[in-house]
């Protein structure tokens, strides 16, 4: 998942550069002023709550403490100043997303600890990577098989998919910077742009998307099932990732044909990592099952967390990681705290009308358009003004509701506008090298400057558009998402 970063400006951009005393202040006088100054639209108590929301998520952006600490402290605040009962502001861990959401990344930790992500990206590599073009396929068809497993696309693209990409441009002999670094740069374009597109497609591809589902039951009263996902999303993100790696090699075209090299790489590391071991082929065979469970979930009404839970119970059982290796999985706890609060507080604005009050005053304009225009709008905006986040969790926090009920006043189908603002919300990770945890990563790697990348992002986003609402509208029509 992406890590909390900057807004729109440099010094944001870098946080931990600003003094703390100044993002205290970015974090406080603005939830200050709307605490205690009369707002149009909103009663003392729906004021209360939204200021303190804001403070939250600008505080996501900030960074005057890390993220669960500043969650922490803005939940005890709620209590302490009366704005919300205790029994309200805890009743986020009583939600069964933020359990899926954390029992998602102890999955990550297994997949991780057993080398079971990177022996699946060899093997793509070792089968496929016959050229300059088909080793891009071979690393985003990885990511794809990886994402429904590994739910932080700073874990499984900076953490695995980039560290692997960047050994096989090593292997064939491009280093940034030289004659040959065009195809390191190639190879790290499309690691970066098939990684959203991959955490796109799947209900656990990304932290928050689960989050998203939550939403829309509460404001659209849709169920987002991992079924219902994936089903939106394979035509297009299937059409994203045959055409994404295509297109980057068109525009930013490698020099080097001959890529026997990276195969070669491939089976040493293969042959170094040996035969697939027990821990391995148990934590697949689990995989596998959890993964029947979601598919399965609309005929058994298991819910999609206690599914994972199981799935997490086997692999405590079997002994592919021990319970002391998943304490050690500090996101997954951190996670645990921060996004529990902010279930809550989102949910609350939901019931106290404040969610409907906003979107209506903001997005006034749209209820004069015919929904499909209105949505489409509401989506590119949506999409752009991402350049202002390297959070995603805070900017499908503060703008996912505010978007999908301003989309409903339209008279958009509820299911439709909840599935395509939620593909954005990952979809839109791609416009800048800190839009989501692992562009910061991908970006060091120093194969490409700051200009092309902002550029291909722009470009990338273009053909995302035409893709998810071209091809991808006329499918969910198809199959009666509208």
């Amino acid at each position: 998942m992406a890590t909390s970063a900057s807004a729109a400006s440099p010094a944001l951009r870098s946080p931990a550069r600003m003094p703390l005393a100044l993002r205290w202040c970015f974090v406080l006088i603005p939830g200050l002023v709307l605490y205690f100054s009369p707002a149009p639209l909103l009663n003392a108590d729906q004021r209360h709550l939204l200021a303190f929301f804001l403070s939250t998520i600008i505080a996501l952006i900030a960074q005057p403490l890390p993220m669960g600490a500043s969650v922490l402290t803005a939940t005890t605040a709620l209590v302490l100043t009366g704005t919300l009962p205790a029994a309200v502001v805890l009743s986020g861990f009583a939600d069964p997303t933020v359990w899926l959401i954390f029992t998602a990344f102890l999955f990550s930790r297994a997949i991780t600890d057993t080398g079971l992500g990177v022996r699946v990206a060899y093997l793509f590599i070792r089968k496929f990577g016959r050229s300059a073009l088909a080793l891009g396929y071979s690393i985003s068809f990885s990511d794809l098989v990886l994402a429904p497993f590994v739910p932080s696309d700073t874990a499984r693209g900076g953490g695995i998919i980039c560290p692997i990409t960047r050994s096989v441009a090593q292997a064939l002999g491009a280093e940034p910077g030289g004659a040959s670094g065009k195809m390191g740069g190639f190879l790290i374009l499309v690691a970066f742009h098939t990684t959203y597109i991959a955490s796109a497609m799947f209900l656990t591809g990304m932290a928050s998307n689960p989050l998203m589902a939550d939403f829309a039951s509460k404001i659209g009263h849709v169920e987002l099932t991992w079924l219902s996902w994936f089903v939106g999303a394979i035509v297009p993100g299937g059409l994203s990732l045959l055409l994404v790696p295509f297109l980057l090699y068109r525009l930013y075209r490698p020099p080097m044909t001959d890529t026997e090299a990276a195969r070669v790489h491939a089976r040493r590391e293969l042959q170094m990592m040996g035969a697939l071991g027990g821990r391995e082929l148990r934590l697949a065979v689990i995989m596998a099952c959890v993964m029947a469970g979601w598919i399965t979930s609309p005929w058994h009404h298991i819910p999609n967390a206690f599914v994972a839970l199981g799935g997490l119970s086997a692999i405590l059982i079997t002994g592919v990681v021990s319970w002391g290796d998943l304490l050690r999985e500090n996101k997954a706890w951190d996670a645990l705290i921060w996004f529990a609060p902010l279930i809550m507080m989102a949910s609350e604005l939901n019931k106290r009308g404040v969610t409907q009050s906003l979107s209506q005053s903001i997005f006034g304009y749209a209820r004069a358009l015919p929904w499909a225009l209105a949505l489409i709008l509401l989506v590119i905006t949506y999409l752009y003004v991402h350049y202002g986040f390297a959070s995603m969790t805070a900017h499908i926090t503060a703008l996912y509701p505010a978007f999908y009920a301003a989309a409903l006043t339209t008279g958009a189908p509820p299911l439709l506008a909840a599935l395509v603002l939620a593909y954005f919300s990952n979809l839109n990770a791609g416009l800048t090298h800190y839009g989501t945890g692992s562009a910061p990563v991908y970006f060091g790697v120093g194969y490409i400057d700051q200009s092309t990348w902002w550029k291909i992002g722009f470009l990338m986003s273009l053909v995302i558009l035409a893709v998810w609402l071209g091809a991808g509208m006329l499918w969910w029509k198809l199959i009666g998402y509208w």
